[in-house]
């Protein structure tokens, strides 16, 4: 077994507000809606969305590795912008990691732009780390969901105002 991380940033033209609303505290109703041809539902197993919440993500055919993956919300700090969710079952559990968590900070950039740092941390199942191929598929499906928020907020800018 091998434990490591990793982090990448990416810079959303929306305001912290709008991205912390939108992207974290009401995810599990907006990301279907936008991405029904990869995730079919978000279900809230326990919680309501916040601390401590277990949802379980449920994928499309389109989405060939899984079919879902649970999590739950470790840290939901909003004074300083963070959230930690670890997943729990799914996704590549059993398959190539044994553990994972994501943490996501949001930093305001501008008045209308927010700096998101993602790191993932991980136990592999062998001894070997996570290739840079690996780490950048992860990153995919995670900048897929980000960039999809983004897109909707800047069609839709009363939305989470």
């Amino acid at each position: 077994m091998v434990a490591g991380s990793f982090t990448r940033e990416n810079v959303a033209k929306i305001s912290l507000d709008r991205v912390w609303k939108a992207g974290v505290l009401d995810a599990h109703n907006l990301i279907p809606k936008l991405l029904s041809d990869f995730i079919s539902s978000v279900e809230l197993l326990e919680g309501e969305g916040g601390l401590g919440t277990v949802k379980k993500t449920n994928f499309t055919e389109a989405v060939k590795e899984f079919r879902f993956v649970t999590d739950k919300i470790e840290l939901l700090d909003t004074e300083n912008h963070i959230v930690k969710q670890s997943v729990i079952d799914g996704g590549l559990i059993g398959q190539r990691l044994k553990s994972y968590s994501f943490e996501m900070k949001f930093e305001v950039v501008n008045s209308s732009e927010t700096l998101g740092k993602i790191t993932l941390e991980y136990d592999t199942i062998d001894d070997t780390p996570l290739s840079d191929e690996e780490q950048e598929e992860i990153m995919k499906g995670l900048f897929l969901i980000i960039k999809a928020i983004e897109g909707y907020l800047i069609e839709n800018p009363t939305s989470y105002a």
